[in-house]
């Protein structure tokens, strides 16, 4: 009788959490406006001549594919035109985004405007009027883009990494523990704890990241662009294809709501082991902090170190303080999770918008609730922060060909590629049920030639979820 309340309790946590990530994955609608914002952006910075031959890189969770419907967009002006990497100044990069603001105020289809010029990168905040998308602009960010792009080929391991990250973040915020402004987490961290746990769960899911790409990946960001970024790409590619590959590597087959249940566990006690152990990701370890001379002095209350930029600590803004509640916001939340009483298994894992947003649209799918509803999750928003690129084409000019009034998104079945620098996926539409169910078809024409790739030779894309899939990963036209 036991084993059958626990199985039951274990379904009803499943079942909700596919329930939640039906309402935060972004929809069609949802890609679309953060491109359109990304070529207004684009349209403004072509307009000023101190910006003449800048192209426009969006980076960060929307490039990784680790965003939300109401996440925020990072976008990197640069100025390297594809040769050397950029070695602008924070002085240059503070008058250039000074120039940036101007420009788009002139453009209009902005508001909000906030530039920090003294943070440690300096950046231009801003709220686009599309869906309130708060945008975060800086000048050639080549560092960020490169680790959004990492983070994107890791994911592709295995699908669920991309559904914990959602389900921790929206979990981190009904809880007050995802903004960095108040000593909290950043949602990088938060990635990185995700990252972790993928790492010491038994059997493992992902390996040490210095399997992937071993060395310091700040480090070899000098030289020629074009080539720095290739032989980062393949190196990742080929040691991806070299782990899932691996045929003595035992499968983990825990479900979605074991190993949300399990992060929760791993982690209860995080306030206890800070002070003696720092969690990295490079090596998949707790490691003696002590024992580390790149971590010493310790001057923080918790240690993640950032795998891409050792020996950074991407956990610098947590406070002591905080930190014991994060502990204990862990411990709680395990165990409510585990107990056989799940009356309040909602208001554990959403915040209260979210937790409305649920009981009044039972079908997300074919009733999308605007965006506005939630606000942007950047510094403008009254939910907390989220922290989180790569090259993009220009987009292809597009035209509907209405088929069925219905705007509802037709389903996909991905085939599984086998690394990052495999070709991009081919989909297979399922036939809808009935003739009120097809998504209006999208056809695109060439799109125009990239200013900033000569070596770009990709074919048309069909849907923006073909551009998406295309854009981010290694491009399958290079040896690898």
């Amino acid at each position: 009788m036991l084993i059958s309340s626990e199985m039951s309790a274990q379904s009803t946590l499943e079942n909700t959490l596919k329930e939640i990530l039906r309402v935060v994955k972004p929809l069609r609608e949802d890609w679309t406006t953060r491109l359109q914002i990304i070529d207004e952006l684009r349209g403004a910075v072509e307009s000023v001549e101190s910006l003449r031959g800048a192209t426009v890189e969006p980076f960060g969770s929307f490039v990784s594919d680790l965003f939300t419907r109401w996440g925020d967009l990072d976008v990197s002006i640069e100025f390297s035109n594809g040769s050397f990497v950029s070695p602008y100044g924070k002085k240059q990069k503070q008058r250039l985004l000074g120039d940036v603001m101007r420009a788009m105020r002139q453009k209009g289809g902005w508001r909000r405007y906030q530039l920090i010029p003294n943070a440690r990168v300096p950046i231009l905040k801003v709220e686009s009027n599309l869906q309130n998308v708060s945008c975060d602009i800086s000048i050639d960010n080549l560092k960020c883009q490169m680790k959004s792009r990492l983070l994107f080929w890791i994911s592709e391991i295995d699908t669920r990494f991309r559904d914990m990250v959602l389900l921790i973040k929206e979990w981190a915020k009904a809880h007050n523990i995802n903004n960095p402004k108040f000593g909290t987490f950043n949602s990088y961290s938060l990635t990185l704890l995700v990252v972790f746990h993928f790492q010491t769960c038994a059997p493992a899911i992902f390996p040490p990241l210095k399997d992937i790409y071993p060395g310091n990946l700040i480090d070899d960001l000098k030289g020629l662009r074009a080539d720095t970024e290739r032989r980062i790409e393949e190196t990742c590619a080929a040691n991806i294809r070299r782990f899932q590959s691996y045929n003595l590597r035992a499968e983990n087959r825990s479900s979605l709501s074991e190993l949300f249940i399990s992060f929760l566990g791993k982690f209860s006690d995080i306030s206890l082991k800070a002070s003696e152990l720092g969690i990295c990701t490079y090596t998949g370890q707790w490691q003696a902090i002590k024992s580390n001379m790149r971590w010493l002095p310790q001057t923080y209350a918790l240690f993640i170190e950032d795998p891409f930029e050792q020996p950074e600590n991407s956990a610098r803004a947590v406070s002591k303080r905080e930190l014991t509640r994060i502990s204990e916001t862990f411990e709680m939340s395990h165990h409510m999770l585990i107990s056989p009483n799940h009356s309040s298994l909602l208001a554990t894992l959403v915040r209260p918008q979210m937790l409305s947003l649920m009981v009044r649209t039972p079908d997300w799918r074919r009733q999308p609730t605007h965006p506005q509803r939630f606000r942007a999750e950047g510094s403008h928003s009254p939910t907390p922060s989220n922290n989180n690129g790569p090259r993009q084409p220009t987009r292809p000019q597009v035209h509907r060909v209405v088929r069925s009034p219905s705007q509802v998104q037709p389903q996909y079945q991905t085939v599984k590629p086998k690394g990052p620098s495999e070709v991009q996926p081919q989909y297979q539409t399922v036939k809808p049920k009935g003739p009120s169910q097809v998504q209006p078809q999208f056809q695109t024409m060439n799109p125009k030639s990239h200013p900033n790739r000569a070596t770009f030779k990709k074919p048309p894309l069909q849907t923006y979820e073909d551009q998406r899939q295309q854009i981010w990963r290694p491009r399958s036209d290079r040896p690898v």
